[in-house]
């Protein structure tokens, strides 16, 4: 019985600072080596009360395989709310059965786990507890209730985090920041590779994956399918993609203030041609390549919304990195392209109008109170103006765009390619010769 004493007392210490601990019964199954502490309740001071129906530590004390906790609870003495509960919590391979969290003693490297697992989380957001756990975050300060189905993790310290993945949350929420009052559903959010978190502005993650993200207030009804991000660039390509973001405007702007209506609705007017509904898939993709004696990056980038406009952009450039600086360096910190050597390369831009242009000559020509014709040339005039200013390189760009405008094209492609040799420091010194220095080729269709 020496470890379940130690138990026992261990539990005790944990407990040892404002208020009262009661333990049901403490005992030990020899041939599982299992330890097991049941209806624990500790009364704080501050009036709240924690209820765990069993606590169990399997294995080793010393190296326990598993440490789990059943039936935990938190709740208000005053007024018998239920701030907090979970069905069940299980700790693989912890680092300790019993966290003395009130010890000095404890650093931050003596606390570890091999994997996480918790199920059933229900929290009311309109406390101090939850104001504790989500510090920093507009749910800090907000009322209502969330629940969580799952919590998963694996190699878990407080430097990094192996894997979180969070399933099935949901809530309602009530003056949460901007959003007002409404509820969120959130099918699953998994991160991977999360390190540095112990230095703050040293930060990594590897990769996060959100699905099917939910949102309805007054200030935004919105869906998402997908964000999957890459931050891993140690294989030399990374980036991040959007899919199936949707946002109900017309039901927005039922929800806004009388007085917001006529101007959020013109807007959404513009942006979907009166349909009411936002669409929007975008990635922004990056890769690194090794040649010889240089180094090649390339940037894949699409924004697509739907009835509006889609652009595309790609990037291909050849350079030389500075001294020690790797292509995950690179892509984690961007100010070393100041330093590099551009050995040429190409920029493709192309833009498609998919109606926006068009809406947007109707409203510019009923807010100038002229015809859209007469607007068109307006613009036109303050492009060639603009490019008179800039350079014919500018002024092509500018051109097409009123080209699109006036609905005689569809499609502006611009391509530039860089001298053979040449460094961002110089552009940044002069931005407006760097036209000049460019070959700008403009294409409208």
């Amino acid at each position: 019985m020496a470890d379940a004493e130690r138990f026992e007392a261990d539990l005790r210490a944990l407990f040892s600072e404002g208020g009262t601990l009661s333990i049901g019964d403490v005992s030990s199954a020899m041939l599982r080596s299992r330890l097991t502490a049941e209806d624990i309740v500790f009364e704080a001071d501050e009036g709240e009360r924690l209820l765990i129906d069993r606590y169990i530590v399997s294995g080793d004390y010393d190296a326990p395989a598993e440490v789990t906790l059943e039936g935990l609870r938190i709740e208000d003495s005053l007024t018998e709310l239920t701030l907090m509960s979970v069905e069940r919590i299980v700790l693989g391979e912890p680092s300790q059965a019993v966290f003395p969290l009130h010890d000095d003693a404890l650093t931050p490297e003596q606390v570890r786990l091999g994997s996480l697992a918790i199920d059933g989380i229900v929290i009311e957001l309109a406390s101090e507890l939850a104001e504790e756990i989500f510090f920093d975050t507009p749910f800090s300060s907000g009322h209502g209730r969330m629940t969580i189905d799952k919590l998963r993790g694996e190699s878990l310290s407080h430097e990094a985090i192996g894997m979180l993945e969070i399933s099935g949350m949901a809530g309602v929420f009530d003056e949460l920041d901007e959003l007002g009052s409404g509820s969120f559903t959130l099918r699953s959010l998994r991160l991977e590779g999360l390190t540095g978190i112990d230095k703050e502005g040293e930060e990594k993650l590897a990769s996060l994956v959100l699905r099917d993200l939910a949102v309805e207030s007054p200030e935004l009804v919105a869906r998402l399918a997908l964000i999957d991000l890459d931050g891993n660039f140690d294989d030399g390509k990374g980036g991040v993609r959007l899919e199936g973001l949707h946002m109900d405007l017309a039901r927005m702007i039922e929800l806004a203030p009388e007085d917001e209506r006529t101007q959020l609705r013109m807007v959404s007017n513009v942006l979907t041609g009166g349909s009411g509904e936002l669409r929007l898939d975008a990635a922004l993709l990056g890769s690194w390549q090794e040649k010889d004696e240089h180094s090649v990056l390339i940037s894949d980038s699409q924004i697509d919304i739907h009835d509006a406009l889609s652009l595309l952009l790609d990037i291909n450039l050849p350079l030389l990195l500075p001294h020690d600086v790797t292509p995950s360096d690179a892509f984690g910190n961007m100010d070393w392209l100041e330093d590099a050597t551009l050995l040429g390369g190409d920029i493709h831009l192309s833009l498609a109008n998919q109606g926006l242009f068009s809406r947007l000559a109707t409203l510019g020509a009923a807010m100038e109170g002229v015809t859209e014709a007469l607007y068109v040339e307006q613009v036109r005039t303050q492009a060639q103006g603009f490019g008179m200013m800039f350079g014919p390189e500018i002024q092509a760009v500018l051109v097409g765009l009123v080209d699109l405008l006036e609905g005689s094209a569809q499609h502006l492609d611009v391509r530039v390619t860089l001298p053979a040799q040449s460094n961002v420091t110089t552009y940044m010194s002069d931005p407006l010769g760097v036209p000049g220095k460019l070959s700008v080729k403009v294409e409208t269709r």
